[in-house]
């Protein structure tokens, strides 16, 4: 969906399982085209942002498969303006946790990996289209240590930025990757994002060719946890000339620590995604888990007084909690304020609630259709009360 001419809109097609393209493609025909029915007008393009597992994307090359979906498009008003490449291999059903990140920017595996989501998105992507695909932030930050392996992810980096580069110039379009800051990867603050790219930069003798083509994906919900102010992080981006390639609209858990809000919490420790924390006392200072469980297992000895937890489990954007559990919304609404001041510094949002089948059961929509209407219905009204309207 297309807002002010050139703000494109859609929800993260990751909230469904697929690991295949007969999978994925099954879920764009069932799923996404009765979301499509209900949160968009038919005369209106529908923008999808397209999941594809390292499988999924080697499938949809075959070229039987990827003109069948050039044609689903065009039958059904839709196109494709974002990948989410995050998560290599099977995001459901099986156990997640830190290996999402495998494999990581070290590996040529990652590298192969994303550059055929580009070319792909090339080959979906109307001329002189700006396309994005997300990806993880380098790696899970315990598993670097050595400038070896910092140099390795920064090479693969660069080596497809220029294969990046030149898809752009071959299918006159404007093409980008978003490197996903989140608790625990090896890039987590916008501090650090900046340092990166900085060091990045000077890898290289073509400082603009990673202005251009790579940037940062912003996920509203990943900032929030590390009590980052949404204006100042996104104004420091920019003056670092750090592209926003996009913005994933999502809220995280947020509580105040108390035996109650712990209770409260336990029914949102599961087994498959990883569920960082962090806190903040009254004094401003900081701690760390790395998942929900080492959280509520902690001894009240190693926890602050009137604590502040923020937790990475993304819940619907609408969602009304109860039982002292609140949500980081309000990190989200100011980035779409910041957006509606600067609409030209990112065009895609993408939403991502990817946890709908590990949310409680009283805040699971009746059906995953249900909810990723609701959720377009929330986004359209946050828009618009920005002076942000449908095209």
């Amino acid at each position: 969906m297309q807002f002010n001419g050139s703000l494109h809109l859609g929800y993260s097609t990751n909230i469904h399982r697929g690991n295949t393209w007969e999978e994925t493609f099954s879920s764009l025909q069932q799923a996404t085209l009765a979301v499509r029915q209900q949160a968009c007008p038919a005369d209106t393009p529908y923008g999808i942002g397209l999941r594809l597992s390292n499988t999924a994307s080697e499938e949809l090359a075959i070229e039987a498969n990827l003109d069948a979906l050039k044609r689903w498009l065009d039958q059904h008003n839709c196109y494709v303006f974002t990948i989410n490449g995050f998560p290599y291999g099977n995001f459901h059903e099986t156990r997640v946790k830190e290996q999402v990140y495998v494999p990581d920017w070290q590996s040529t595996k990652r590298l192969d990996y994303t550059k055929r989501l580009f070319s792909l998105l090339a080959e979906l992507s109307p001329k002189g289209a700006e396309g994005s695909v997300s990806t993880l932030p380098g790696s899970f930050k315990p598993w670097i240590s050595k400038p070896s392996e910092l140099q390795d992810i920064q090479q693969h980096l660069l080596l497809c930025a220029e294969h990046i580069e030149a898809l752009s110039e071959r299918y006159d379009c404007d093409f980008h990757l978003g490197l996903e800051p989140e608790p625990f990867g090896y890039l987590e603050t916008t501090d650090e994002m900046i340092v990166f790219m900085d060091s990045l930069r000077s890898a290289t003798s073509q400082p603009d060719l990673i202005n251009r083509r790579i940037g940062v994906n912003y996920d509203t919900c990943h900032m929030a946890i590390q009590f980052e102010t949404a204006a100042e992080s996104l104004k420091r981006l920019i003056e670092e000339k750090i592209r926003l390639s996009k913005i994933h609209l999502s809220s995280a858990l947020k509580v105040q620590a108390s035996a109650s809000t712990k209770a409260a919490l336990s029914q949102f420790n599961d087994p498959i995604y990883l569920h960082q924390v962090v806190s903040r006392d009254t004094n401003g200072q900081i701690q760390r888990w790395q998942d929900l469980d080492l959280a509520l297992g902690a001894k009240e000895e190693q926890q602050h007084c009137e604590q502040e937890w923020r937790i990475h489990f993304h819940v619907p954007l609408y969602a009304e909690l109860v039982a002292g559990l609140e949500t980081t919304v309000e990190h989200l609404e100011d980035t779409l304020d910041f957006l509606a001041q600067n609409p030209s510094y990112c065009t895609h949002l993408e939403f991502e609630t990817y946890t709908w089948e590990v949310l409680p059961p009283n805040m699971r929509a009746n059906s995953v259709v249900d909810q990723l209407v609701a959720e377009h219905q929330w986004c359209q009204t946050a828009l618009k009360a920005r002076g942000i309207s449908l095209q």
